[in-house]
C-alpha cells in the first residue's frame, strides 16, 4: 500500500457528513443546498444534442489527444478569450477529462520526489492541490489569504529558502473559495520568481467564465504571460473547464494549454495514465466552446443571484459581491463556523460548507478559513433567496451577532 495515502486528509465533504451525521434538520423546510460548487442551471442543447448524434463514436478508442477539430476549438477559444495569437493545437494545447483529474495528474508528471520538493499552494484551497503533491511524493507549503490582505497571496512573504525547494506552484484566478482576480503586477512577480527559481505554475481557472461586467472579464494567466514578453509560457500551463461555463459537470471536459515542453511531458503521462476523452464528449465540447450565447446567459443568472442576495445577507453576514465565481465566503458571527454550519442545517434545513474545512494551519497556527463559510449560488433563483432569507434570520440570532 503506497503509505503516502495515510497523508491524505479527509475530504471537505467527508467532513461535512461527519458533522452532520446526528443532526436533523427540521423536516417543515425543504432542503436546500448551498455547500457544493456544482453548477444547476440546465445545460444546453446545442451541448446535448451534440453529444447525442456522435454516440456511433463509442465504438472507437479515443487518443489521448483529442481529435483534431477539438483541439483547433480550443486554440481558437483561448485565442478570443484572452487576445492571443493563434495558439497552436497540435503543442500548445491538450484536451482533458476535467481540470480536477488534470491538476492532480500535472504534479505527478513534473514533480521530481527525491529532492526534498514543496508544492506551493493558496490557504484555502481546493483540496486537489494538497492530494496531488503528497501523492507525488513532494510537501504542500500554504500561503494564507485572508480580509488583511484582501484574500491575495504575499508572494513576498514565502522565504526564500522554501521558494528553493518549491518545483510546483498552483494558483487559482478566480479563487475558490473568495472569488479574488489575480493583476498582471501579480503575475508578473510570480513569472520573475518562476524564472529566478525554475518551479512549474499551474494556473486553475474554471472559474473564469462566471463574471459580472461583459466588458471586463477576468485576466487569464495566459494573457498576463503575453503581456509580460512570455509568448512561449514557459513554466506556465493553464488549466479550464466547462463545467461551470456551461453547466455540464457530468460531462468531465476541459483543457490544459501553454508551455508546449511541459504539455509534452504531460502528454506522455497521460497516455499512460489512461485518459483519452470519449468521442461523443469530444463533440459536445466543440459544439460549446464554439458558443458564448449560452455562457453570456449563464453569467446573467449568477448575476440576478448576487443582485438578489446581496441586500438579504450583507446586513447579518458582511458579504459583498466577489470579483468573479459564484461563492459568497461570508465572515461568520462569533467565529464558530463549524458549529455555524451545523446549526443552520438543523434550524434552517440548509447546507454549507464551513471554510476551515477549505483550509490548514498556516506556519503561525491559524486556519485562514476558520470563522467563515462558503455559499454556493448554484441553485436557480427563488430558492437560493429562500435560502439566504433563512440565512438571515438564523445569521441574526446567532451568538456573537452585533446588535
Amino acid at each position: 500500500m503506497n503509505p503516502r495515502l495515510e497523508l491524505l486528509q479527509a475530504y471537505p465533504f467527508e467532513r461535512l457528513r461527519g458533522l452532520l451525521t446526528e443532526v436533523q434538520p427540521d423536516a417543515s423546510m425543504s432542503a436546500l443546498n448551498l455547500s457544493i460548487g456544482e453548477p444547476k442551471h440546465p445545460t444546453p442543447a446545442l451541448i446535448t444534442d451534440a453529444y447525442a448524434a456522435a454516440l456511433g463514436g463509442l465504438s472507437h478508442y479515443p487518443a489521448t489527444t483529442g481529435s483534431e477539430a477539438l483541439r483547433e476549438s480550443i486554440a481558437a477559444w483561448l485565442s478570443r478569450r484572452h487576445g492571443l495569437p493563434a495558439l497552436s493545437p497540435r503543442t500548445q494545447v491538450l484536451p482533458i477529462n476535467g481540470s480536477r483529474e488534470a491538476l492532480f495528474a500535472f504534479a505527478q508528471t513534473v514533480i521530481d520526489p527525491s529532492a526534498d520538493a514543496l508544492v506551493v499552494c493558496p490557504n484555502p484551497f481546493y483540496q486537489i492541490y494538497e492530494g496531488a503533491a503528497i501523492l507525488a511524493g513532494a510537501t504542500p507549503w500554504y500561503i494564507d489569504q485572508s480580509p488583511a490582505n484582501e484574500y491575495r497571496c504575499d508572494w513576498a512573504a514565502v522565504p526564500d529558502a522554501v521558494w528553493q525547494r518549491t518545483q510546483l506552484l498552483y494558483v487559482c484566478s478566480p479563487g475558490n473559495p473568495t472569488g479574488s482576480v489575480m493583476s498582471q503586477s501579480e503575475w508578473d512577480r510570480l513569472f520573475a520568481l518562476s524564472d529566478r527559481y525554475g518551479f512549474c505554475i499551474a494556473s486553475d481557472e474554471c472559474y473564469s467564465e462566471i463574471f459580472f461586467d461583459e466588458s471586463d472579464p477576468p485576466l487569464g494567466a495566459l494573457a498576463a504571460a503575453r503581456a509580460a514578453g512570455r509568448d512561449d509560457f514557459r513554466r506556465l500551463v493553464v488549466f479550464g473547464s466547462l463545467s461551470k461555463r456551461s453547466n455540464v459537470p457530468g460531462m468531465r471536459s476541459g483543457y490544459a494549454a501553454g508551455d508546449a515542453s511541459l504539455l509534452a511531458a504531460f502528454l506522455l503521462y497521460r497516455t499512460y495514465h489512461g485518459s483519452a476523452m470519449s468521442p461523443p464528449v469530444q463533440q459536445a465540447s466543440i459544439a460549446a466552446w464554439g458558443d458564448e450565447v449560452h455562457v453570456i446567459d449563464n453569467r446573467r443568472q449568477y448575476r440576478e443571484k448576487f443582485d438578489a442576495l446581496l441586500p438579504i445577507l450583507a446586513p447579518v453576514l458582511g458579504v459583498t459581491r466577489p470579483q468573479a465565481g459564484f461563492y459568497f465566503w461570508a465572515a461568520v458571527p462569533g467565529g464558530d463556523d463549524a458549529g455555524f454550519v451545523r446549526e443552520l442545517y438543523r434550524h434552517c434545513n440548509v447546507l454549507s460548507l464551513p471554510g476551515s474545512y477549505l483550509a490548514r494551519d498556516s506556519v503561525n497556527g491559524s486556519n485562514p478559513g476558520r470563522g467563515h463559510v462558503r455559499l454556493a449560488l448554484v441553485e436557480p433563483l427563488q430558492p437560493c433567496i429562500e435560502a439566504a432569507h433563512r440565512l438571515a434570520r438564523f445569521a441574526a440570532g446567532w451568538p456573537g451577532t452585533a446588535g
